[in-house]
């Protein structure tokens, strides 16, 4: 699970919301959000922004953090 996974599936149980919840919410689909919180690697940034902005975030350039 990735920081962008773990992040999300935490503000949604804090925010209280489902899966399908968030998504509609978001206006992403069902698919895309559990992909999300599942790691996948290659997502649409444009989507993960939509889910983001809920929560007053949102993903930005910057240095590449090393494992």
């Amino acid at each position: 699970m990735t920081e962008l996974s773990k992040y999300v599936k935490e503000k949604r149980k804090e925010f209280g919301l489902t899966q399908v919840d968030l998504s509609q919410k978001s206006g992403v689909g069902l698919r895309f959000l559990r992909e999300l919180e599942q790691g996948k690697e290659t997502l649409r940034l444009d989507k993960v922004n939509q889910v983001l902005a809920l929560f007053g975030s949102e993903m930005v350039p910057g240095k590449k953090i090393e494992s």
